[in-house]
């Protein structure tokens, strides 16, 4: 399917370029002074106008009768807008809230009719609304939008940035059933990988040993790999736990794992042979064969309805407009920093510590850490002694900013903005979209309570609900809400879960600790760095084969991560052709989002350089109050330096 290019879709419009030219010198007549503004708004408004929306004398007469000249007047509508528009984003979250309440809690059982409350986006028609009564005509032709060079000349104009955001509202004309098909994909994908658990007391290693206990359930990816992170310095049971959850792993991307074990404790499994077991007896297995990479040409084809609308492609749009950063420059950073050669040095550091060759799954080697030489067992005795439930974190979240560094006034003001919940998948934090509501942490909280695995992934989520409580409720412009992109929100998540030892009094006095810091660092943007890579790849592969099948594209996934593997990780690790970047469940219900995880992890590096030796509240609470800025811009006001992966790679040449 060939997407329609921009000056495709304004050959479209039914507005005559005479007409729009009319139109701009009428309102110039006016307004002699915004020129270019009005330039921008008609043009942007004859390009979305249709024919239903009348002819060419109304387009020209609804201009005229509609462009706001007078300053004062168009900042009270500006202001007028942004409450309407917060009410509206804010009742409709508190829908969608609801609405995915069963898919995201562990209520019960879940029955066909939640999945379809929950698919439903109660807001997929307001774009529809807002063209049909002129509304989004009205705003573009006002605050049209601007490039992200001409926003980044905007310098310390709040306002203007403001005026800037509002422009980006309407720059689209999409159906709503085509953004209702998007919404149904996507939910569909992540019921899919919420409930994706492995009962690992079923799982065998190669020699038919069960070595897990039984009553330990792990959701893909996320908890299988935190498993591999939890066995680092356990002997050889460790090793034996961390190859036989690889296994498990490979099983999962290659489609060969036996459905009968996919969140069920039915039968026990051998993923080494892949042989099934009941009550002791072998049994015939049926593979999943494709439903994984079904799930992701879903999400594709529900973006391929929207490309038609836009003029360019879902890949575009997450990075030259969600992210603001070009494509080219992504995987030019990514590529920067996986060729290194100070990885090569890391790699044979771990080796040596291992006392072992470098294996596939040590991509998540967590020795760098702390807690690595803790006991994580008694680590779960403390947290589930603190945390049985998730009211006792949300109970404690106050004292866990005051021990962070908030005074106890500020902490009790954005504690009562978060509200915890246990969580039916990993966990994740969703934010408020208008003051007066609270932003959900949400975390897996089992009967017998809080884990250290659930406590790290609650700590992460907690950095994000801070980030949400700040840039809604501290930024002096609504349309200004927000950061510039999800890596940002990741940044601060990151900070916090830095911290999650610390916030439970544990210290590390280890004279090396900041030496491990990088290196953990490093480490941890070596792994996500190449899986953000295959995502980008997989994508590009898709709308290079928009007609191929489930299978076809498992095969092309598959070989794209040995690609990436072989390119980059095989020249540290000493194996070819691995395919475990290809585990992660982002990719399926969560599409072109692991490049926000590595921009965090760069933004987090020169958020901690900076925040080093400064007082740590109050400069969290200064930076996102910023807002929602351009990137580049955000990271200059906020740290006096661009986004770069420089310091990075000066910070582990230092190590050595």
């Amino acid at each position: 399917m060939l997407v329609c290019t921009l000056a495709c879709l304004e050959a479209q419009a039914a507005i005559d370029p005479s007409v729009v030219q009319a139109t701009i010198q009428a309102l110039t007549a006016k307004d002699s002074n915004n020129k270019v503004a009005i330039e921008k708004g008609v043009r942007q408004t004859a390009r979305l106008w249709q024919e239903a929306d009348g002819n060419a004398e109304a387009f020209k007469s609804f201009c005229e009768a509609n462009y706001i000249a007078n300053p004062t007047e168009k900042e009270q509508v500006f202001l007028k807008i942004s409450d309407y528009l917060e009410g509206i984003s804010g009742h409709f979250n508190m829908m969608s809230l609801r609405l995915m309440r069963n898919l995201h809690q562990p209520t019960g059982p879940l029955h066909t009719i939640d999945e379809m409350f929950g698919s439903y986006s109660p807001s997929t028609h307001l774009q529809d609304d807002f063209y049909k009564n002129k509304i989004a005509f009205t705003i573009m032709l006002n605050f049209p939008q601007y490039s992200l060079a001409e926003k980044e000349q905007l310098g310390n104009d709040r306002k203007a940035w403001a005026y800037a955001r509002l422009g980006d509202q309407f720059t689209e004309r999409i159906p709503a059933a085509a953004l209702q098909a998007a919404g149904n994909a996507e939910s569909d994908a992540d019921i899919y990988t919420s409930e994706y658990n492995i009962y690992m007391g079923q799982v065998a290693n190669a020699k038919g040993k069960h070595l897990f206990p039984q009553e330990m359930i792990l959701l893909s990816h996320w908890n299988l790999r935190d498993e591999i992170k939890a066995n680092y310095n356990k002997g050889k049971e460790g090793l034996d736990k961390q190859r036989t959850v690889y296994e498990v792993m490979k099983r999962i991307i290659d489609q060969t794992i036996p459905l009968e074990v996919i969140n069920s404790n039915q039968y026990a499994w051998n993923p080494y042979a892949n042989t099934l077991k009941q009550e002791g007896k072998s049994v015939q297995g049926t593979p999943e064969a494709t439903t994984r990479y079904q799930k992701m040409l879903n999400n594709f084809h529900a973006m391929q309805g929207i490309d038609q609308y836009t003029g360019n492609t879902f890949i575009d749009r997450k990075f030259d407009e969600e992210m603001e950063v070009a494509l080219a420059d992504v995987e030019k950073l990514f590529d920067e920093f996986l060729s290194a050669p100070e990885l090569k040095e890391v790699g044979k550091m771990i080796s040596k510590r291992l006392g072992r060759k470098l294996e596939a799954y040590d991509i998540w080697y967590d020795g760098f850490k702390a807690r690595s030489n803790l006991d994580e067992k008694k680590l779960d005795e403390q947290i589930r002694a603190l945390y049985p439930n998730a009211e006792a974190l949300d109970k404690d979240l106050p004292n866990i900013l005051v021990k962070a560094g908030f005074s106890p006034e500020k902490a009790n003001y954005l504690a009562e903005k978060i509200t915890v919940d246990a969580a039916r998948g990993s966990g994740h934090a969703w934010g408020a979209a208008m003051k007066g509501q609270q932003s959900h942490l949400r975390t897996r909280i089992p009967d017998s309570g809080m884990d250290y695995k659930g406590y790290n992934i609650a700590i992460h989520e907690f950095g994000h609900n801070v980030e949400q409580t700040i840039s809604m409720y501290d930024v002096d412009y609504y349309t200004l809400n927000g950061v510039p992109n999800t890596a940002f929100t990741e940044a601060l998540a990151f900070v916090f879960q830095k911290r999650d030892l610390e916030l439970l009094g544990i210290q590390d006095n280890n004279p090396d600790k900041k030496k491990m810091d990088v290196l953990d660092k490093i480490w941890s943007m070596y792994e996500i760095c190449g899986v953000s890579m295959l995502d980008i790849s997989v994508w590009k592969w898709m709308y290079a084969h928009p007609d191929a099948t489930a299978a076809q594209l498992k095969e092309a996934t598959i070989a794209l991560a040995k690609e990436i593997w072989n390119t980059y990780y095989a020249p540290v690790f000493g194996c070819k052709d691995e395919t475990v970047l290809a585990i992660y469940s982002h990719m399926i219900s969560y599409p072109l989002y692991l490049s926000a995880y590595a921009f965090g992890q760069i933004i987090e590096f020169q958020l901690e350089q900076h925040l080093t030796g400064k007082d740590f509240a109050a400069e969290v609470q200064r930076i996102f109050r910023q807002g929602c800025l351009t990137p580049n811009v955000w990271m200059q006001q906020a740290t006096g330096s661009p986004l770069t992966v420089t310091p990075m790679l000066e910070a582990v040449r230092k190590c050595f």
